[in-house]
């Protein structure tokens, strides 16, 4: 969320905007950015904080903060890269690599007699994204209705389909 938006897409107490920590300016956003394609930070997560809809529609103030973010990830991270921001290699080494090196496992990587946990995915095919499709038990996202581009194809873990067809 806070690689691709910013505070000016809250508008109007969007409250599934609403995250932590909360959405910053632009050019905060665009150094948060830089310091991911520069290496200063080498780890991407999700930030998968999904609340039930009745917290969020509440006012701004008292609504719960957090979204859905596992479904969300492939392709909003794909935004950088759809942007020329940052390459491929450096995103992927953020998303899966380096949080596998941190936490000491042997996922994350392509080599013999690692876990074959994988991801499948059209890095170009275009899609509007709607929330009532996530597989989320949570439904709120704000990239609802948000065109985007990376649709996952499979996912596999330990070398078992898990998900796609």
């Amino acid at each position: 969320h806070h690689l691709t938006l910013n505070e000016l897409d809250v508008a109007d107490y969007r409250t599934f905007f609403k995250v932590k920590p909360p959405l910053r300016s632009e050019e905060d956003r665009v150094a948060v950015v830089q310091a991911v394609a520069d290496g200063l930070i080498d780890i991407i997560s999700s930030m998968h904080t999904p609340q039930d809809e009745e917290s969020k529609r509440l006012p701004y103030e008292e609504a719960a903060s957090g979204a859905v973010g596992l479904e969300t990830l492939l392709p909003a991270a794909l935004r950088l890269y759809h942007e020329d921001q940052i390459d491929l290699p450096r995103l992927f080494r953020a998303l899966s690599l380096n949080p596998s090196r941190l936490l000491g496992l042997e996922s994350g990587r392509m080599m013999e007699g690692a876990p074959a946990d994988l991801v499948l995915f059209d890095a170009d095919a275009p899609f509007v994204l709607n929330r009532e499709t996530l597989q989320s038990k949570s439904k709120n996202t704000p990239f609802d209705g948000a065109r985007m581009q990376g649709r996952v194809l499979g996912t596999w873990v330990a070398g078992n389909r898990v998900a796609g067809e």
